[in-house]
């Protein structure tokens, strides 16, 4: 694909990056250039800066995340997905509504999957609605208790005001660094994360010393887009944003945006979710979250904790409003999302998801009784195969009784993707991509083909260590960004088209 028709593509997703910027920087900075503390040039470079930084070093996280919801297989696709999320915000916005990004792409997500025939993961679904919930609650109690912890600090050692407002000025700015990092970390994966199935980008290598990954090279455009968005547009918004919903003092302002930073943080360190699981917790969801979301909930807890006082310092309604704003944005979006798939597809002839098919193969129905699942029923499907998901869900429910757990292992391991290894095929690998153990041991495989992606993994984890997944000491499979990216080069490929 040529360069005009790939930015033609991600326009969509560049818009909906420039929007955040446009809007979620004055999470970050807002209140601390609303109030003069901060200038806004300084602010802008802080913010554009760290933004970009946490996008492409920390943003997989996170955005791996929505994978999980639905993983749009066609550009075009995820063209219309990032184009309906950021509609819908633009929508919302000009009505006087309030919007989160987050939820805006996972509506846009869930109306793709409708339309293609996907199955929408309620489990994982579930599990990204319960961010919606745990975020304001999490950013309410951490902004409850470091607000605490600083008002006793400044009782105790009673500082100069002139030292207090100088303090509280550096600290706006660490905090707002710090605060644009987990924006970006966090929130790429609103921007690009719906690109990266069908990323258009190759692994770029520079100089023969640094390594830039197709997502990286994602993120980072995402992330420039951002940027821009916070120079150009934001500075309206960050000197009217702040009294909406509470007056707070330039104290009260700085926890507000550290217990936002520290939520978002939260939500895409793979390091802390590895760290709570390591201590027998169930691992945190690494989910793109709203920092509007956070910025609400860290106002709200401090009102609660300043008592009578503070309640009646909210403002309800304007909180009513954003709680309205808040369940209405997924739905919306769903539907935009919808309308403009079919648009997308019969109007301009764009392949806006590509055909998924499925079979019960006889590798499926052993690798089902080696993980003690009954396949006599399951067997009535074998040797037939079923183009999208939901179709081969629907079969599957017709002919067996499975539990949910057993139903999703079922369908991913009867998923069709065929592989051929042959000589001429594995004389064009990219040398530059793969070791040459690596390539040594794909060609051991040499005129063996696979109909299932999990075959194909097996097969090379049992000749090489070279392509096994490390494990950490509690035998959860820990996140390996590079060999997962070879993962999926070989298995393109080696793909060959498959046949009904």
């Amino acid at each position: 694909m040529d360069l005009i028709s790939t930015l033609i593509f991600l326009s969509s997703g560049l818009f909906l990056g420039w929007s955040l910027g446009a809007n979620d920087a004055s999470n970050v900075f807002g209140t601390a250039v609303g109030s003069r503390m901060v200038r806004f040039s300084t602010a802008a470079v802080i913010c554009s800066v760290f933004i970009i930084i946490g996008s492409v070093t920390a943003g997989a996280g996170a955005a791996g995340g929505l994978g999980k919801l639905g993983a749009v297989n066609a550009l075009a696709g995820s063209f219309t997905v990032a184009l309906a999320a950021a509609l819908t915000v633009l929508w919302m916005t000009k009505l006087g509504l309030p919007v989160s990004t987050s939820q805006a792409v996972v509506g846009a997500i869930v109306g793709w999957n409708w339309f293609s025939g996907s199955i929408t993961n309620i489990d994982d679904l579930i599990k990204i609605m319960g961010t919606w919930v745990a975020c304001p609650i999490l950013a309410a109690m951490l902004a409850a208790v470091v607000y605490k912890l600083v008002v006793l600090l400044i009782e105790n050692t009673k500082p100069h005001l002139l030292s207090l407002d100088n303090n509280v000025r550096w600290g706006l700015i660490l905090v707002g660094a710090f605060g644009s990092y987990t924006l970006g970390a966090n929130n790429i994966g609103n921007v690009m994360g719906v690109f990266v199935p069908s990323s258009p980008f190759e692994e770029l290598k520079i100089a023969g010393i640094l390594d830039i990954s197709a997502v990286e090279q994602l993120f980072l455009l995402g992330a420039i887009a951002i940027a821009i968005g916070v120079f150009t547009y934001s500075k309206q918004v960050m000197m009217t944003v702040g009294g909406s919903l509470m007056t707070l003092s330039p104290v009260g302002a700085l926890v507000v945006v550290l217990a936002n930073s520290l939520v978002l943080f939260t939500f895409s360190s793979q390091e802390l979710s590895n760290f709570v699981a390591s201590l027998g917790l169930p691992p945190i969801p690494l989910i793109p979250v709203s920092s509007s979301q956070a910025i609400v909930g860290a106002v709200i807890g401090i009102a609660l904790l300043k008592g009578i006082k503070g309640v009646r310092q909210v403002k309800w309604g304007v909180l009513g409003g954003i709680a309205s704003g808040w369940i209405t944005t997924p739905v919306i979006a769903a539907i935009i999302g919808f309308i403009l798939l079919f648009i997308v597809q019969n109007v301009f002839n764009q392949e806006v998801y590509k055909t998924v098919y499925f079979r019960v193969s006889p590798p499926v129905i052993e690798k089902l009784v080696q993980m003690g699942i009954a396949t006599e029923q399951v067997s009535n499907l074998q040797g037939e195969t079923i183009a999208q998901a939901r179709n081969f869900r629907t079969q599957l429910r017709q002919n067996s009784q499975l539990t949910a757990e057993q139903e999703t292992k079922a369908i991913a391991l009867s998923q069709l993707y065929t592989m051929e290894i042959t000589s001429e095929k594995i004389a064009s690998l990219e040398r530059k991509s793969l070791s040459s153990e690596q390539i040594k041991t794909i060609s051991q495989l040499q005129g063996q083909s696979f109909d299932h992606i999990w075959q194909l993994r097996e097969a090379l984890a049992q000749q090489s260590p070279t392509w096994q997944l490390k494990k950490d000491k509690n035998n959860n499979t820990t996140q390996n960004k590079k060999l997962s990216a070879q993962l999926a080069y070989v298995q393109h490929h080696f793909s060959r088209k498959i046949t009904e």
